[in-house]
This record gives structure tokens, sequence and C-alpha cells, in this order.
């Protein structure tokens, strides 16, 4: 489900560099090209539980009818294993999977080098412009190597009836007025925020949200094009966060707490009026729907109705822009061996029939413009409001500068928040990992 699109992105950046290592080149197992006979289309997603396994099914056999001839044998893997697994070792063998999950940023780039990624920029040149610029997190040097079928940002999952408790008006929009929120949620013995920072990713989005708003975009476009970061923003940035730290926001434990798992999760928290708010993407009403469901005997998973969102707040004094976003997308990408039927099946996963029909089921944000309307959850609603109201949207930073870069700096975050490392740390680490490229 798209609510685990991310949850290992620290974990897994170790085995998604594999793929670029020693250049290999991929063998031709598809020919590359449609003979004219029978085709077989071996589709991967991470999707193992409805709305969006059905949807994908759906998908498949609707395409199989149009396309005489083609087979479209599509399979949903949890999440860990497609990525950490079975995408790297099929891609490395050069066969096994045509269509497959991809990410962009870092990954895909690495991907494109090792030779395993079809280039798609001319077979779907209508479909790329149609779907417009969120496009570019899978693109590589001005080609189109894959397509992103939802898009979303994250920001605070607030309690409505937490926040009116402690005679908080209003969301804040300023790092000033998150703290005085913090401080009035304290006062009325509510914990202000949960975290969890014992999956360390949700940490990890913290120092990336301080650099959001503490560099400008310029800087942030440099930074993940020419792995350059000696801009003062990003130290800066774990200043920030050091300060953050240090105000006590989070919950008790918050370093050994899960993110999704469970009622004693940060999700968890939130849902259950343990905690005011929560920093998370767009998928977090489903899991603590989820979580309600499974662990606090709710009779199905819908999410809590008492759930407000706001985007990360802007800083006074930086260069940072105080409307931008941090966020990112799932798309898919055909191997390079598939034949030129899997770029026809993407185009009409892109489509806006079925981009209308995955923005009904509430499954995640479609990226065609068109497909917007289609959205009817009131919580995607709130999210698709602060993505239409950005003027600068940043790939979550781990993807965006690969998993070489994208580790160093996730463990130097995490060390921050364990009380182990300093700003100046995070930076150094980035650097000296960038070097080694």
């Amino acid at each position: 489900m798209m609510n685990r699109a991310r949850i290992t992105r620290v974990g897994a950046l170790a085995a998604a560099s594999a793929l670029a290592i020693g250049g290999l080149t991929a063998c031709q197992s598809g020919g590359g090209e449609s003979s004219g006979g029978d085709v077989t289309i071996t589709w991967w997603h991470n999707s193992t539980s409805d709305p969006l396994k059905s949807l994908w099914a759906d998908v498949a056999s609707e395409f199989e009818a149009d396309h005489p001839g083609v087979t479209v044998k599509v399979e949903g893997y949890q999440n860990e294993e497609l990525q950490r697994t079975l995408i790297p070792n099929a891609l490395r063998s050069g066969g096994g999977v045509d269509l497959f999950q991809a990410w962009g940023g870092g990954e895909i780039k690495d991907q494109v080098a090792a030779g395993y990624v079809k280039d798609i920029s001319d077979a779907a040149a209508d479909t790329i412009e149609a779907v417009g610029p969120v496009v570019s997190g899978w693109q590589v040097d001005g080609k189109t190597y894959g397509l992103p079928f939802q898009y979303g940002i994250e920001g605070f999952w607030y309690n409505t009836d937490l926040f009116a408790e402690a005679g908080i008006d209003a969301p804040p929009t300023t790092l000033d007025e998150l703290y005085t929120a913090i401080d009035k949620l304290k006062a009325a013995g509510i914990t202000p925020i949960a975290v969890g920072a014992g999956d360390k990713w949700p940490a990890a989005h913290y120092w990336y949200n301080f650099a959001l708003k503490s560099c400008s975009p310029d800087t942030l476009k440099e930074a993940q094009s020419q792995l350059v970061f000696d801009d003062p923003c990003f130290v800066e940035a774990g200043e920030l966060l050091q300060e953050f730290i240090d105000s006590e926001p989070f919950q008790d434990g918050f370093l050994a707490t899960s993110a999704q798992q469970g009622a004693g999760s940060s999700a968890g928290m939130l849902a259950t009026g343990k905690a005011a708010m929560e920093l998370m993407g767009h998928w977090n009403p489903g899991v603590m729907g989820g979580i309600l469901k499974d662990d606090a005997g709710q009779d199905d998973a819908t999410p809590p109705e008492f759930l407000g969102w706001f985007n990360f707040p802007g800083i006074d004094g930086t260069a940072g822009d105080p409307t931008a976003a941090l966020g990112g997308g799932d798309g898919f990408a055909c191997a390079q061996w598939a034949p030129d039927e899997c770029v026809e099946l993407l185009e009409y996963i892109e489509s806006e029939d079925v981009q209308s029909r995955f923005g009904e089921i509430g499954a995640g944000i479609p990226v065609l413009p068109a497909a917007a309307s289609s959205i009817t959850d009131p919580n995607l609603q709130q999210v698709l409001e602060g993505l239409q109201s950005a003027s600068y949207v940043q790939l979550w930073l781990d993807t965006a500068y690969g998993p070489t870069v994208g580790g160093a700096m996730n463990d130097g975050i995490v060390a921050l928040f364990g009380g182990q490392g300093t700003p100046e740390d995070i930076v150094k680490a980035m650097q000296d990992a960038a070097a080694t490229l």
C-alpha cells in the first residue's frame, strides 16, 4: 500500500547502491521490442492489499483485453522485499521483470547509469507532457526513464480537538508559532508531537524540513544536481534541529518508538489521542485507520475524524521559501529489455481514466492534473491543497541524493537525535560520501 512506499529508505539505501556497482550491462531477455507475436509483461508493484491491489489487477486485465496477444503477469510484493531484494536482483540478472516500481531521484539515476532502464522520452512524449513537472524526479540528463503515478507531500497531521483544548486557534505557519503551540499543548498536559525515531527515517525527515526551510530553492537544486553542500544553510538546518530537540517536543521514549506498527507507534499515538501532532507523509490517515481497526477495536479502517494538516512552517530570517514542500511519489519504469508494450502499459496507468479511479479509491494523489477532481477523501484534499500552494517541491532528500550520500546523511541525523553527533558532522558525512562518487 502507499503508506509503505517510503518506510525503508534508511535501511534500503545500501542495498539499492548495488545497482550501480560494476557498470553491469543487462542482457536482453525480452528483446526490447515486440516481435509481433505473443508478448508477456511481468509487472511488479508494492501494493499487497486493497483497494490498490485490485485496481492494478483490473488495469492489467483491461490492458490485455485491448491488446490481443499480450499477457500481463502482475504481482504485488511487500515493499522492503521488493525494494531491497527483488528489483535489484532482477535488474542485475537482466530479466524477471519488465515494469517495476521506481521511486525516482538518485535511485533511478544509478539504475540508468548501469543500463537497466528504458528511455521512454520519445515513445511516451505526450504522456510526459500531460503529467507535467513532477516527472522531473524520473528524468536523468533531460531524458525520461519512468513516470510517477502518485505524488504527495508531507506535513504535520494534527488532532483538531486537542489543539482546541490547548487554546490553539489556527495551525502554525512559522517556526515561532509552532513553538508557541508546543508550549500551549504542554501547559494543557498534552504530548505535543509523536515521532517514530526507532525506525530512524521519521527522525531524518525533521532535518530534511529544516534544510528545506533554511536553504533557498536554488541552493537545494544545486545540491541535488551537483551533490554540493557547502552553503551554511545545511549546518544551520542541523542547529535548528538541535534547538528543536532540546525544546523536548516529543513523547517519552521517542528514540525507541516505531512509526507505523500498532497503537504504541507514533501514528498510533496520534490516532488514539495520546499526542497532538506527527510529521508524516500523505499516507498517514490510512495507516491510522488500519491501526484503529487492527489494534484499537474499531469496526473498519476509517481514519480519525479529528485530523487536520499543515505544511512544515516557514522560518523567519532564513533564505528558505516558507511555502516550499517536501515530498515524493511512486512510479513505474520499464526495464531496458522490456517489450515496447511495456511503455504502452505505463501510459495506460497514466491515463485520465486510471488516474481518476486511483484518486477515487483514496490510495493517493494522482499526478495527472486532469484527475485532481477525483479526490474526494478530505484528508487527501488537505494535502492536495498544500501541494498546489507550494511554489517549490523538493524530492525526499535521501532519494534525491542517492543511496551513498543519502545513507551518510541519514546516519548523521539519527546520531544527532541520539545525542551522539553535531550539525557539522551531518554535513561532513554528506561531503565525504559525495567525494567517493
